[in-house]
């Protein structure tokens, strides 16, 4: 299992400014070259290519031989995925980024050498024994700040039995509502910070523009961090509905969207249910609103379609029973992540 843990650095981050350009001027490199390849109609570059055409350039540029080799596979991967013929130039607007081999890397304490260089970090939490495997990098923020990631290679934890289950609704109200009838409140920190981000934007006050931004990231981070800390701690079996954030994104609903962070909630649940050996899934949660969770009937009482959002809550007239609209959705959607849990574990 590889997890990831994250320092800021606190020294020589003029050198990683100065390498970062480096980065930039042999990624531009690589691109110009694929774009030789295509005015020519030559073979595409794949990153053992582009390996070779920057061999010994590492010295004159002032950069660790494995970090060239490294900015070269990762644009001929970057370039596969996202299928283009070639990609972006990296300028002078473009975050600073550094990698290197996690074998080149070490540990002196505190601190971490690399290349010569002796890099001192805010030591945060302890960095567990194992390997470090290569995808380590040093990043810079949108503030300067310079931050070392390192790829950790640790054995996995054993895998809970899926005992304690749990369903969950993501909304904007509530940010999540558990099939036990727990709630989890959207803390709305942008719309708390939206009148003095307005006043430093009016002001054009680019440095105070950023620090607000960073501090609603670093709010919003901390308060889904322990949410989704929690719910793992408490929950075997976690189940989540598959809405679609990036689609809703672009309706007049952005502001409200982006402000809960459904999709950071999402992926922090995801790689902490494999880190602490719970079992995570993501259903589709088409309809859950409009079933009935106690007989599972469709019936004509159900809330339909846009019209209907602002019906919390509805009577079944099949067979009764009153549901939160929410609390509903939840447990469906934790009765579709059984139903297939159910088909992968055949004890169950």
């Amino acid at each position: 299992m590889k997890l990831v843990y994250r320092y800021r650095v606190k020294s020589l981050t003029g050198l990683l400014n100065k390498q970062a350009r480096a980065v930039n001027f042999v990624w531009n490199y690589c691109n110009d070259r694929q774009k030789d390849a295509l005015r020519f109609g030559r073979r595409w570059h794949t990153g053992f290519d582009l390996i070779k055409l920057t061999t010994g350039c590492s010295k004159e540029l002032g950069l660790h031989s494995g970090t060239v080799n490294d900015v070269c596979q990762q644009y001929a991967k970057s370039r596969s995925q996202s299928r283009r013929p070639y990609l972006r130039y990296r300028g002078r607007k473009t975050l600073g980024w550094v990698p290197l081999k996690g074998r080149e890397l070490k540990r002196e304490g505190n601190a971490f050498r690399f290349a010569g260089n002796t890099f001192r970090v805010f030591h945060s939490r302890a960095l567990p024994e194992g390997k470090i495997t290569d995808g380590t990098n040093f990043s810079r923020d949108r503030r300067g700040n310079w931050f070392l990631n390192i790829v950790l290679e640790v054995p996995a934890p054993p895998v809970r039995m899926p005992v304690r289950g749990v369903g969950i609704d993501l909304g904007l109200k509530d940010l999540a509502t558990l099939s036990d009838g727990s709630r989890l409140a959207a803390p709305h920190i942008y719309r708390a910070s939206e009148a003095a981000l307005a006043v430093a934007q009016r002001a054009r006050k680019k440095k105070r523009v950023a620090a607000i931004h960073a501090k609603i990231a670093n709010r919003r981070r901390h308060y889904l961090h322990t949410c989704t800390s929690a719910i793992v701690r408490a929950f075997d079996y976690i189940v989540v509905g598959n809405i679609n954030a990036s689609a809703l994104a672009k309706t007049s609903m952005a502001k409200s969207v982006y402000d809960v962070g459904w999709s950071s909630f999402r992926t922090q649940l995801a790689y902490k249910a494999v880190k602490h050996g719970a079992w995570f899934e993501e259903v589709n949660e088409c309809f859950t609103t409009q079933i009935c969770s106690d007989c599972g009937a469709v019936p004509d009482s159900r809330p339909k379609g846009i019209a209907d959002l602002g019906i919390r809550e509805w009577r079944c007239c099949d067979c009764g029973a009153v549901h939160d609209r929410d609390l509903n959705a939840a447990l469906n959607i934790l009765r579709r992540g059984r139903a297939t849990l159910a088909v992968g574990i055949s004890v169950l």
